[in-house]
């Protein structure tokens, strides 16, 4: 298990990351998301002690990572597949790493074979390995000490889509065994596909966390009148009752607001529709950038939409 509460990191006048708190629990994967420096890899970090906090705690196992009897044993770490020694075999490096562990060297062996690394790839440097095989690499030496907890920052980067499909059920079985598994990635489809849990962090604090399910459904609804000179009665009517109306790129309208509460006010003002559903149902995408908005660099394309609108009225 992991317990994180209040964790903030400044540089200077920078806060990078801001009082977060959060929790991954085992037999579940918990995918952690956010924009590019949202403060992800530094909450990270901290967790297993490669950057101080400034404030806050970071728990693994009921214990600071500082403070683990034999860190591998507990929790495996993937931060960066790239940090690996360039000079050294791949069998090194596993060997190694069992060896730190206080595991046999034959450990190192079935490691390679549970990621499939070849004996040739093994006796291989690591300068001379691809992404994908420095990650495979990674994940044998994160899983060598058979640890209870995995924490994996981007562990799909360089992977084919079978090496993507492989590592998505070694996870899940990882999970499936009692495991906890904390994972961030910008593949947010594989994300949804093997994620039990959902924590989104944007500019350094946490925006949204909770089941996959709970946050979809939080997503609010997507309605399309049948005629679309109705959509500014819609909005007028659902602007009236206090909810928050986005207009999408497609023409539909995205109103924060359980489905019958908008079917009833599209009823009330006489507005046939033509589509309502859960927001949800257009996938964690869309949830993320919503979530997300205030943080991205680009501006989403319904937003471009609703500010265009705005200025031709």
């Amino acid at each position: 298990m992991i317990d994180v509460n209040g964790l903030t990191k400044t540089y200077g006048a920078h806060r990078a990351v801001d009082d977060v708190s959060l929790t991954a629990r085992p037999g579940r994967v918990t995918g952690f998301l956010g924009p590019n420096g949202a403060g992800k890899s530094t909450t990270m970090r901290m967790m297993v002690g490669l950057t101080p906090p400034t404030s806050g705690t970071a728990r693994i196992c009921g214990a600071a990572y500082a403070d683990l009897p034999n860190p591998p044993r507990e929790v495996g770490v993937l931060l960066d597949a790239s940090a690996q020694h360039a000079g050294r075999t791949g069998r090194e490096i596993l060997t190694l790493a069992a060896m730190t562990a206080g595991l046999p060297r034959s450990r190192a062996t079935a490691m390679l074979d549970l990621v499939s690394l070849t004996d040739e790839e093994a006796d291989r440097r690591v300068r001379n390995y691809s992404l994908g095989m420095r990650q495979r690499l990674g994940i044998a030496v994160a899983l060598v000490g058979e640890p209870e907890v995995l924490v994996l920052d981007e562990p799909a980067n360089g992977l084919d889509p079978a090496g993507i499909r492989w590592m998505r059920d070694l996870l899940r079985g990882f999970a499936a065994d009692g495991g906890t598994v904390l994972l961030s990635s910008h593949l947010l489809h594989e994300i949804e596909v093997i994620a039990d849990d959902l924590v989104v962090i944007g500019r350094g604090r946490i925006v949204a966390e909770g089941t996959k399910a709970s946050l979809l459904e939080r997503a609010g609804t997507v309605v399309a009148p049948a005629e679309t000179s109705d959509a500014a009665a819609l909005v007028r009517a659902c602007t009236a009752a206090g909810l928050a109306v986005t207009r999408q790129g497609d023409g539909s309208l995205r109103v924060e607001a359980d489905g019958p509460v908008v079917g009833r006010l599209a009823h009330q003002v006489g507005v046939p529709l033509a589509q309502l559903q859960p927001a949800g149902g257009t996938g964690l995408e869309e949830m993320f950038l919503q979530l997300t908005a205030d943080t991205q660099r680009e501006t989403p394309a319904t937003t471009a939409a609703t500010t265009t609108e705005g200025r031709a009225a």
